[in-house]
């Protein structure tokens, strides 16, 4: 079971933060000299990366909210480092999971920049995300010590508005061609009519949810209560569960089967 040593107290205990574009690096001494490639560099959380879906075309690139990803910036803190030749690992852990990190240091600016760089430090990197025989492999090609706390919970923000940007692109262009190909395992969407037989179970659940008696319920409501009163199966139920939290409606009380609406939070 995933265990984060992410100090969230220490990570969301600053105050205010100033906007930027989610696609560009909030990293004002980063040198585009350094970005290999010139798509715009996404925001994301370690679990985003983690469910990351490969592309069935090349099995080289990575497809998140719909959108195919190459460049990355995540900010976490490390553990694990291990230092050889020509390469420094580390783990890094931003509080919704670890992923391996990879920095090549062949030249006199790598080794540099890689020395400050303990376990227990927070750092942003900037990173290229690429498959190899159907793995995941993050291979950063700038890492810096985070020195404002702020920056985290800016980061963390700008994940979820870039995140839900996509999905509503993504919810979009489904709805609007019910023949649209999948960019994951080229295979057509179910169209417009899953859609909306989607946002009607979710009614459903988010009706059920908000009743009075179930709001007051200090452990929510479990999964199986939700089956047996709206006579839907576990996995429409649990899509549906999914959908609202990605939407921020529902949370996750005592553990992955009880939920409570955020109307009352």
């Amino acid at each position: 079971m995933y265990s984060s040593q992410f100090d969230g107290n220490a990570a969301f205990s600053g105050g205010g933060f100033m906007p930027s574009q989610a696609t560009q690096s909030a990293d004002p001494s980063f040198s585009p000299a350094k970005n290999r490639d010139s798509q715009g560099i996404v925001p994301l959380t370690v679990k985003q990366l983690n469910e990351a879906l490969l592309t069935s075309n090349d099995n080289q690139n990575f497809v998140i909210d719909g959108v195919e990803v190459n460049n990355v910036t995540i900010l976490g803190m490390v553990s694990d480092r291990t230092e050889r030749v020509p390469d420094v690992t580390f783990t890094l852990d931003d509080g919704t999971g670890r992923i391996k990190v990879q920095r090549w240091v062949n030249e006199s600016y790598d080794y540099k920049e890689m020395e400050e760089f303990k376990d227990g430090m927070y750092v942003r990197v900037h990173a290229s995300l690429k498959g190899f025989q159907g793995k995941m492999t993050l291979v950063a090609y700038a890492v810096r010590p985070v020195v404002d706390f702020n920056e985290l919970t800016f980061h963390f923000i700008e994940c979820m508005c870039v995140h839900m940007y996509n999905r509503k692109q993504l919810a979009a262009s489904v709805s609007t061609d019910p023949q649209v190909m999948s960019s994951v395992n080229g295979t057509p969407f179910r169209g417009y009519q899953s859609a909306q037989q989607n946002q009607g179970v979710e009614k459903m659940v988010m009706d059920y949810l908000q009743q009075p008696a179930n709001l007051a319920k200090e452990k929510g409501v479990h999964i199986n209560e939700l089956m047996q009163q709206l006579n839907l199966p576990k996995d429409k139920i649990m899509a549906s569960m999914k959908a609202l939290e990605d939407e921020g409606l529902v949370y996750s009380t005592i553990d992955e089967e009880h939920y409570k609406s955020t109307a009352n939070a």
